[in-house]
């Protein structure tokens, strides 16, 4: 566990964990997918929520892109309404 990021927030997100952003640690060559499963451990709601998008860096992340020690991350929750 030596790569600390930051995750910001938002929507139903902010909404179950009370937080607009949190940190947490991963291992050295994390993947999007190691994130997830991390913040669903953390925050088991987050589980539940279907069509859960992560950004790196402003961009849409797919489940085994490698995470970096600066990288911007952000979960995206789904969109409601029409």
């Amino acid at each position: 566990m030596d790569l600390p990021v930051s995750v910001l927030l938002f929507g139903i997100t902010r909404d179950l964990t009370g937080q607009s952003a949190i940190s947490i640690s991963l291992n050295q060559d994390a993947q999007v997918r190691d994130l997830l499963s991390q913040l669903h451990q953390q925050f088991p709601a987050l589980a539940g929520i279907r069509s859960l998008l992560v950004a790196v860096n402003g961009e849409y992340a797919e489940p085994d892109q490698l995470l970096n020690r600066n990288d911007e991350i952000a979960l995206i929750p789904p969109v409601s309404g029409g």
